[in-house]
């Protein structure tokens, strides 16, 4: 899962690149792997990109450089590739005119564009990423509209039909924001609608009454930089805005359908953003009422003290669930906040470490009490064992566990990081063997139409979402058990260690080959930025033309 964000304002004169990193910073829920921006001013791209946090990534010398009244940026997490600097976003290539992306999501046609591109387009793609992908789709279908002559002004019915041909190529869950050099920003969702894409403006009274226009996968960053929400994108459309600030839209596929991902609402969305006009909040109080009446049917015999949330992203739902039980609500961990979130931290044994590192118990609220501790889903089990372990250690006298979410039993491919079956902890089990494994007295999940329902309630034009990951039903329709077998080899959590090591020995015997020799490791358009940390030292590369 990743944010993205793209920004044009309609005075030349004025700098976006705070409104970016403010965007940024406020979709940084969405990916703390890497972040990166790029503007366009006078015709000439400014990159920065790197591993970290927004706030490490840019720093001033950085913000200065990104010249420009029009923008994209990223923030990311890995479910595709690797944690490499080079898979940081935007991408860019040069032919045809220019032109950057950043992409929230996953392509499952993924190994066919590879070849396609490769012997048929040829187009070279150099990293593993999914996004690397669509750009090149859309340079190519770019080039076809002006019959291999880029040179040829574009228009935007050429550009929208250059979007029908990426959507007959690329199948699976996405949204990108794009600019192309000279022309505009360029934005599209896939036709399913999977992952989400929101629409902004605000009045300027210093250009005769024209639009700033913003981008965003989620409308808190919107509210942020102060823009109006318009609308949601809808699936199958793009939208080009050009540089006289003319916005235009086109649906670019024929029967597209609206089946957004319901994860967003259970756990990634913040809840003070809207998506696909529903409340994110009102959502999840909606999975707690709905949560706490199944469980007073499931359970009523068993009696419970307290109900205490997992911080952060269930309070909201356990919040209703203590009302509607009448049952005392309590804080019972304190968090760490400058701890990442442990269900996107890449890599299992990171995850195990995370969890003590970013939850305290208050002992005194689960000392000789019953609890009903209540998360926004189990995914791998990781966190859920430890935290039963620590209300255990707190000397509570039963621990139950329930969550918002249904059990989550298959991969998700359309962008989350729930690639292999064998990690998640109810596949193939029964809701008491899932207790067992995390050492609770009982866990209680929720029931899958009562978490459509929960969304649906906020908006009846919802008739049909992504539950992939719960019901094993893939709206693409072209997900089989041979796929999952390559996308288990591909992504599970000991494969993508071994890239990671591989990347950083490779990266180790770079520098130590060109500290002996006293040159640069990646070329005269890169630095190497070495400091000493008491035992060890730090290489941070940055690659291609970075600031």
């Amino acid at each position: 899962m990743c944010g993205i964000i793209a920004v044009l304002l309609a005075n030349e004169n004025e700098m976006v690149n705070q409104m970016l990193y403010d965007g940024l910073t406020v979709l940084q829920h969405r990916g703390q792997d890497a972040a990166g921006i790029m503007t366009c001013f006078q015709g000439q791209l400014h990159l920065r990109k790197e591993n970290g946090l927004v706030k490490d990534v840019f720093q001033q010398e950085h913000m200065l450089r990104l010249l420009g009244s029009w923008g994209i940026g990223h923030t990311r997490y890995p479910t595709a590739g690797s944690s490499s600097s080079s898979e940081a976003q935007p991408f860019y290539t040069n032919s045809p005119y220019g032109i950057a992306l950043a992409h929230n999501g996953n392509l499952t046609n993924k190994v066919e564009l590879v070849h396609q591109l490769r012997d048929q387009n040829f187009r070279h793609v150099n990293t593993d990423s999914d996004s690397e992908l669509l750009l090149n789709v859309l340079a190519d279908e770019l080039i076809k509209q002006n019959h291999h002559h880029p040179k040829i002004s574009l228009d935007v019915d050429g550009i929208f039909d250059a979007i029908c041909g990426l959507y007959k190529r690329c199948r699976g869950g996405f949204a990108a924001v794009s600019i192309i050099n000279g022309y505009g920003i360029l934005a599209f969702r896939d036709p399913n609608g999977i992952r989400p894409l929101i629409l902004g403006s605000r009045c300027t009274t210093s250009q005769h009454g024209k639009l700033d226009y913003a981008l965003a996968s989620e409308s808190v960053a919107l509210d942020a930089l102060n823009f109006t929400l318009v609308r949601d994108i809808a699936p199958g459309e793009a939208v080009f805005i050009t540089l006289k600030n003319e916005l235009h839209s086109r649906v670019c596929v024929k029967n597209a359908t609206l089946s957004p991902c319901i994860f967003e609402h259970v756990y990634f969305a913040r809840p003070d953003s809207y998506l696909d006009g529903v409340s994110v909040y009102q959502a999840r109080l909606n999975m707690g009422t709905k949560l706490a009446r199944k469980i007073l049917r499931e359970h009523k015999e068993d009696q419970i003290d307290v109900v205490i949330p997992i911080p952060d992203t269930s309070r909201t739902s356990a919040l209703q669930v203590a009302l509607i039980m009448g049952i005392p609500y309590r804080e019972g961990f304190v968090k760490n906040r400058y701890i990442a979130r442990t269900f996107i931290m890449p890599g299992q044994k990171a995850r195990k470490k995370t969890v003590r590192m970013k939850l305290n118990a208050i002992k005194s609220e689960f000392k000789n009490k019953r609890v009903l501790l209540v998360d926004d889903s189990i995914v791998r089990g990781t966190t859920s064992r430890q935290i039963v372990q620590i209300a255990r250690e707190s000397e509570a006298k039963s621990v139950y566990f329930a969550s918002a979410a249904p059990a989550i039993r298959h991969p998700n491919v359309y962008g989350i990081d729930m690639p292999s079956r064998e990690e998640l902890i109810a596949h193939g089990k029964t809701e008491r063997e899932i207790a067992t494994a995390i050492g609770a007295d009982w866990v209680t999940y929720q029931d899958l139409e009562d978490l459509q329902d929960a969304v649906r309630e906020e908006n009846e034009a919802l008739d049909t979402f992504d539950t992939s990951c719960f019901s094993g039903k893939y709206v693409t329709g072209d997900v089989d058990e041979s796929y999952f077998k390559a996308l288990e080899q591909e992504r599970n959590d000991a494969t993508m260690a071994l890239k990671n090591h591989l990347i950083s020995s490779s990266y180790q015997r770079d520098f130590c080959r060109s500290f002996s020799t006293g040159s640069s490791p990646r070329g005269d358009n890169e630095t190497i930025d070495m400091y000493n940390d008491t035992t060890q030292k730090h290489v941070s590369y940055f690659s291609t033309k970075l600031i």
